[in-house]
């Protein structure tokens, strides 16, 4: 197959999403690696019908990436993931409406462009969890103990803000990660208790949680995305969703992710928006289905012969 990957400046130099690529080029498929910011694109040229069989997206909330990963969907081009699902989740304004909407266990989120206008939100809903509206990787998120100490938390340059009542927990968050309806559950650190102890590591995953992932995957139409739960006294409620997290500490994650972008390449892609997945597959022990031996013959020379795509970078 010949695949197309969206790298924002920023994820150039990270093993993730580059060792995915470097896997798929080892099984013998073509990958150009486009830096949407960083590059000139003769996007007419490049974003047309026959370039490539999909195009998959690694980039910043906001950057210039998202807005190509639509274009190639506007012409009919297998994206990975759905270019509409990834904007639905990107917006963490929009996200927090589709997710209530659809029963998910979500905080009641304010919305606003500056964190001193969350002054109004009543008090007894303290503390709030304050953070951009298109941020990720826990950027920007801070704790709010009372409305008097807003003001001290505004930061030059952002833009809409969200705020959520903050859920008490141990000072953790099970990081849910799926890769094609497979589920993984890692419990990490979280960036409100970043001092607080805590073996981070895979954990078991509960099944309350991995219905409330799948359900994610169903209403948004994410193949490949993360869900950040906190475990509080009503049971879990979810934070945060990601298209493409890290995968961090997945059983071969490379593999894993490179053998379903293939499997959706080859299917075309999400096409199950709003309908429920079926149950989650949560391996009791780490199954590598694109492991040793490979399931493409390792090609020869010739596998260095990449296409070559105005502005992309060979990896």
């Amino acid at each position: 197959m010949k695949l197309c990957f969206l790298v924002e400046e920023l994820y150039r130099h990270d093993s993730m999403p580059l060792d995915v690529v470097r896997r798929l080029k080892s099984w013998g498929h073509q990958v150009d690696v486009v830096c949407p910011g960083g590059s000139l694109l003769r996007i007419s040229e490049e974003v047309r019908a026959g370039t490539h069989d999909a195009w998959v997206l690694k980039t910043v909330s906001g950057g210039p990436g998202l807005t190509v990963l639509e274009a190639a969907a506007a012409v009919g081009l297998t994206t990975v993931n759905d270019a509409r699902s990834i904007r639905a989740v990107r917006d963490k304004v929009l996200t927090s409406v589709i997710a209530r909407q659809h029963g998910l266990p979500v905080p009641v989120t304010y919305s606003a462009p500056r964190a001193t206008l969350f002054a109004d939100v009543p008090e007894e809903l303290f503390p709030l969890v304050v953070k951009p509206a298109d941020g990720s990787s826990g950027r920007g998120v801070r704790l709010v103990s009372d409305p008097g100490r807003l003001a001290e938390t505004e930061q030059a340059g952002e833009r809409q803000l969200i705020a959520q009542p903050y859920v008490s927990n141990s000072g953790s968050d099970l990081k849910v990660y799926c890769l094609a309806g497979e589920f993984h559950a890692t419990l990490r650190r979280s960036p409100l208790h970043p001092d607080g102890p805590l073996d981070e590591g895979a954990v078991p995953l509960p099944a309350e949680v991995a219905a409330a992932a799948a359900k994610v995957g169903a209403v948004f139409g994410l193949d490949l995305y993360g869900v950040d739960v906190v475990l509080g006294p009503d049971g879990p409620v979810i934070v945060d969703i990601n298209d493409f997290p890290s995968f961090r500490q997945v059983p071969d994650a490379v593999s894993r992710l490179a053998g379903a972008v293939l499997d959706l390449a080859r299917k075309g892609g999400a096409t199950r928006t709003g309908v429920l997945a079926p149950a989650p597959r949560i391996p009791a022990q780490p199954r590598i289905p694109h492991g040793l031996p490979h399931p493409h013959p390792v090609p020869g020379p010739e596998a260095d012969m990449l296409a070559t795509v105005p502005g992309a970078t060979q990896i």
